[in-house]
């Protein structure tokens, strides 16, 4: 099935807005020689109807979506209710354990950085990591898409953001000691650019910090177009422990070690969104509850290929 070849219902008042498309090389070795491993729909609240291919670099191994909403399109595919993008209430979350104290294949909850200093977050959504950061002593400073950014300077936090992306006229060279980027690399059209720019904002030996989903992982196995990680046409690039850190290192960092994250509630997403994409077979039913997702990610995470991945890369001299 083509990406054009399922259409939206789209109400007959509305002109369907234009898309405009693009194929491009592989993000990461530029070749042009790839496989295509899944199709899927965009599954969002309200979304398009489109059907979208993710495909491999035969060269690398690089997942990519192709073909893909150019730069000036893709924004029509983030829906007004778009989850990342919802305002959250700081004030009432629980209090956190000590930094001390983690899970194996959980978040980290702490920065690997000696004290408070000069933070980036890229893709800072609604701003409630950075408000987190701030009261911790942070010199915070978000960056995100137009009308995003402008949400959270009126929204959540009290740091000051930017509109727009890596590189920015108003960041200059070594201006930071962290950069952040929570599930945000996966959605940029090019993520060697970005992090390339995030190599020359950060002082030497400095700190960024990378989360996106896996897709070399058992739960993208089990649900293939059904897994919640997908979330096409948002997530242009789909990472494996290798290509992220080829990724890194081709950027100019020292990539330390990846860590693996467990995320249950991944799992149900996908177990519910299996309903409607895949009827057979009927077992994944039985992982929109609790505790046999939370078994399921930790069979997955015990055996190397839970849904997440997190890495600290530092800042070297090329």
């Amino acid at each position: 099935m083509g990406y054009l070849q399922q259409e939206a219902a789209w109400p007959a008042a509305v002109s369907r807005p234009t898309i405009g498309w693009e194929e491009p090389a592989c993000l990461l070795c530029g070749r042009r020689h790839w496989s295509q491993i899944v199709e899927a729909p965009d599954t969002s609240a309200g979304g398009s109807g489109l059907w979208f291919a993710v495909v491999q670099c035969r060269e690398c191994g690089l997942c990519f979506t192709n073909p893909r909403p150019d730069r000036a399109s893709i924004g029509q595919f983030y829906p007004p209710g778009y989850g990342p993008h919802q305002p959250r209430d700081v004030e009432r979350r629980p209090r956190r354990r000590p930094a001390t104290w983690r899970m194996p294949g959980q978040p980290w909850r702490t920065l690997p950085w000696p004290g408070p200093g000069r933070l980036l977050d890229f893709g800072c959504g609604r701003g409630s990591f950075l408000e987190r950061v701030r009261r911790q002593g942070w010199q915070a400073t978000g960056i995100d898409v137009a009308g995003v950014a402008d949400q959270c300077v009126r929204g959540e936090s009290a740091s000051p953001v930017l509109v727009g992306t890596l590189p920015h006229p108003e960041l200059v060279p070594a201006s930071f000691d962290v950069i952040t980027m929570w599930h945000s690399l996966e959605h940029v059209h090019d993520p060697l650019a970005v992090l390339g720019e995030a190599h020359r904002l950060l002082v030497p030996g400095g700190q960024l910090l990378v989360a996106v989903p896996n897709i070399d992982s058992l739960p993208f196995g089990w649900f293939a177009q059904a897994w919640i990680g997908l979330d096409l046409p948002r997530h242009l690039t789909h990472f494996t422990p290798g290509t992220l850190h080829s990724m890194l290192r081709r950027a100019g960092f020292k990539v330390g070690r990846l860590r693996l994250v467990r995320h249950s509630h991944w799992l149900r997403a996908s177990a519910v969104l299996s309903e409607r994409l895949l009827p057979r077979p009927r077992w994944r039913r039985w992982l929109k509850a609790g505790p046999p997702s939370r078994l399921a990610t930790w069979y997955a995470f015990l055996t190397g290929r839970a849904d997440c991945l997190q890495v600290a890369a530092t800042r070297i001299e090329n």
